[in-house]
């Protein structure tokens, strides 16, 4: 393989752009050519496409977002704009791809595989709810940056005697919240992977940790719930303290990344490459243990997350 292409498609999560160079790097000391698809599958399409060299994605492995930017493309989900997306690969020489994203880049990746361009998907997402890995390069960033935040607005509720009720990101996927409650202390954590009474496991938790001698309350909520508005109007209601409710949104897929987004970053990267340098595609990268591997990009698809309920458990136990 002489030549491959990088492109980022989907949410941008800190780590993509030290996964973006790790790429590029591997590739160059493999003499492989690297092309940068600028603005995900819209780019490919459009022949959005530049080389890429060693020392043109130097000084981006500490830059949060992504270099290559990104876009919806809904086009390139028709034949028509699938057979330009091609066109353009034969017209830069583009042999393989690496694609740096979610479940919904992968699948597109799957389409171009398809049709005689090998991919190999990257999992670079906050929400850490790719199956095929324990972990998704973002994650830790992403925490990070809700830990702060939330540990701030501590400061405020404390002050004041108050309940925060506090939505993090992760679509349907509970981890972000799982974790964040644990290490912000959180009365009560709300995921869509665990059924939840509310006035059991939020009320009646608020009302045990008051009797305790807490005077402020944190309540993390997850994306895929939701309802953090009616949450904070009930607490108040009921428990006859002030509440307030705070979304985070997107702040937290912003940043510099971490130093395990960097290095997870540049192990990914380095692997996708190398898988398209032996000529295997159609694979997925990611982490088991601690240890790089890869998978079908199909039966991917058909894994499904798993939850931590012990971590869950363990928030009820330690968090008042």
């Amino acid at each position: 393989m002489k030549t491959i292409g990088v492109l980022t498609s989907g949410g941008d999560s800190p780590g993509m752009n030290a996964a973006v160079r790790a790429v590029v790097r591997s590739a160059s000391a493999r003499g492989i050519k690297c092309m940068g698809i600028y603005r995900g599958y819209k780019g490919l399409i459009e022949g959005n496409i530049k080389e890429l060299t060693a020392t043109s994605v130097c000084d981006i492995i500490q830059k949060g977002g992504t270099v290559l930017y990104s876009s919806r493309c809904p086009e390139f989900k028709t034949e028509e704009g699938m057979k330009i997306a091609i066109d353009n690969c034969k017209k830069f020489g583009i042999e393989g791809i690496v694609v740096l994203g979610g479940d919904g880049s992968f699948r597109g990746a799957t389409d171009l595989s398809a049709r005689g361009i090998p991919c190999v998907g990257v999992p670079c997402t906050i929400d850490n709810d790719i199956a095929s890995t324990e972990y998704t390069i973002g994650f830790d960033t992403a925490l990070n940056t809700a830990c702060e935040l939330i540990d701030k607005l501590r400061d405020t509720i404390g002050s004041h005697d108050r309940c925060s009720v506090i939505e993090v990101m992760g679509r349907n996927c509970g981890d972000i919240a799982l974790e964040i409650g644990i290490a912000t202390g959180a009365t009560a954590t709300i995921v869509p992977e665990e059924p939840f009474d509310f006035n059991t496991d939020v009320l009646q938790r608020i009302s045990s940790a008051k009797k305790a001698g807490k005077n402020h309350f944190i309540i993390v909520v997850a994306e895929g719930v939701g309802g953090v508005y009616e949450m904070a109007k009930e607490i108040e209601s009921k428990m006859n303290i002030v509440s307030r409710a705070t979304i985070i949104g997107h702040i937290q897929r912003g940043g510099s990344p971490s130093v395990k987004d960097r290095v997870t970053a540049s192990l990914l990267g380095n692997r996708a490459v190398e898988l398209l340098a032996k000529g295997i595609s159609n694979r997925v990268v990611g982490m088991n243990n601690n240890e790089v591997i890869d998978t079908d990009i199909f039966e991917a698809f058909k894994m499904q997350k798993a939850f931590r309920t012990d971590l869950y458990e363990l928030s009820k136990v330690l968090n008042l």
